[in-house]
């Protein structure tokens, strides 16, 4: 059984840009940031690794891979895979994407042929916080030189960022837009979140992306990842699951959109706009309705509770209706199953969901991926947080870009869902910085 050893350290700078320092240090050639409720955790390279695609999951540990087929609940194979690892008190990150629904929903045959689940349990791992850093490593010369490195803090390189031009080119969006209203007019569909995407046709330096991103962001989760050959950065409106330790149980559903960031007076006109829009209500009460009734499935009898009900929240570009459903896990499940019920995010797919998946299938041009699915941190005690990933940028087989969504329903218009989709794309896309050389 693998035991870390571990550091303090005082901390002599920002969190969000120590753990910056970290990602470009050349220790570790994957690593996972997430930021979480003040503290931003650093996980650098891997003991041990889950994959999951459609068929199999593979275990990766130090030299050895072993694989074994999928059997009908993905999830709860994960975690037995990470509760064989041999190393004491694990935290595993990493991503899941969104055709991973279409396991839930026993249609293998849409998830595609790409993995849909990557985890790691770090070789080393900082919880940064205000003042501190708590430091984990599997040896000794990587502890000392974390501990090196977090002693100082450099000045980050000033980021210049390109604009983006993040209207729709093709023109696609908005009859895409009509053919969903038309099919939720007509079939049992209330209501399903179409997406577009901008390409970035330069090289783009993630890291810098990240930290000059998140200074004029306010997400609730914030996270950037250089794991199997995808970079992912981005900055989360809301969670999809939030499970701690002791068994507290929480998803803070957010539909319902205005732009945000012209001044204190248009904004405030803008949150009162929201705020009596019938579609943008309905939406989000919708939303709410069934993440109520999904927490209920994990949750032990007559401990959901909604609170902050169609409450306002400010992040980056836009302004959200807001809502958290809370509960208590029940005594047969565990975090796993809570991201079973909950996942993908009622906010990022549709009403009810097998025919919402179904619309996005047909109408969305390629795979979603990692956008709209989550990016997450889970550990040996229980634990677990889901972050839903929108707001962010992504890298994959020498391509770069953006995506974001608006959510149809029958009262939707083409036009406002095409001005949504550019107001959540503001979020990111004046931040984005080119690489250098």
């Amino acid at each position: 059984m693998l035991r870390y050893r571990s550091a303090e350290t005082e901390l002599p700078g920002d969190p969000v840009q120590l753990a910056a320092q970290l990602a470009e240090s050349g220790l570790f050639d994957q690593y996972v940031i997430y930021e979480q409720n003040g503290d931003v955790w650093f996980a650098g390279g891997a003991l041990g690794e889950i994959l999951v695609s459609r068929s199999e999951i593979r275990r990766r540990w130090l030299a050895e891979e072993t694989a074994a087929p999928l059997g009908p609940h993905p999830l709860r194979q994960v975690r037995q895979q990470l509760d064989q690892l041999a190393v004491a008190g694990w935290n595993a990150y990493g991503w899941m994407a969104f055709e991973f629904s279409h396991l839930h929903a026993g249609r293998p045959d849409r998830a595609g042929e790409d993995d849909l689940l990557h985890l790691l349990v770090p070789h080393s791992e900082v919880r940064l916080g205000r003042h501190r850093a708590r430091i984990r490593s599997a040896d000794q010369e990587t502890l000392d030189a974390l501990v090196g490195l977090l002693g100082h803090a450099d000045a980050h390189r000033t980021a210049v960022p390109r604009p983006l031009d993040v209207s729709d080119a093709e023109g696609r969006y908005p009859d895409l837009v009509a053919q969903a209203i038309e099919e939720i007019r007509t079939t049992d569909l209330q209501k399903v979140i179409l997406s577009r995407t901008v390409d970035v046709p330069f090289p783009v330096d993630f890291v810098a992306t990240y930290v000059h991103g998140r200074s004029h962001n306010t997400p609730a989760r914030s996270f950037l990842l250089n794991l199997g050959g995808r970079r992912v950065a981005g900055f989360s409106p809301e969670t999809v699951a939030e499970v701690s330790a002791d068994g507290e149980v929480v998803t803070q559903p957010l539909a319902g959109t205005r732009a945000h960031g012209f001044g204190e007076q248009e904004d405030e006109r803008l949150r009162a706009e929201l705020l009596a829009d019938p579609k943008e209500i309905s939406e989000h009460v919708l939303s709410v309705k069934l993440a109520e009734e999904e927490m209920a499935t994990v949750c032990r009898p007559g401990t959901v509770s909604v609170r902050d009900l169609l409450s306002v929240r400010r992040r980056g570009s836009v302004q959200h209706l807001g809502s958290s459903v809370h509960g208590l896990l029940a005594e047969s499940a565990t975090a796993w199953d809570v991201l079973r019920a909950v996942f993908p995010a009622v906010t990022a797919s549709g009403i009810p969901k097998a025919p919402a998946f179904d619309c996005i299938a047909r109408l969305e041009k390629e795979p979603r991926g990692i956008y709209s699915g989550a990016v997450l941190r889970a550990g040996s005690d229980g634990a677990l947080d889901a972050a839903l990933v929108l707001r962010s940028i992504f890298e994959e087989d020498g391509r770069t870009w953006l995506r974001a969504g608006a959510g149809i329903l029958a009262g939707s218009t083409p036009a406002r869902e095409l001005e949504e989709t550019c107001e959540k794309l503001r979020s990111v896309a004046p931040y984005v910085v080119p690489a250098q050389g």
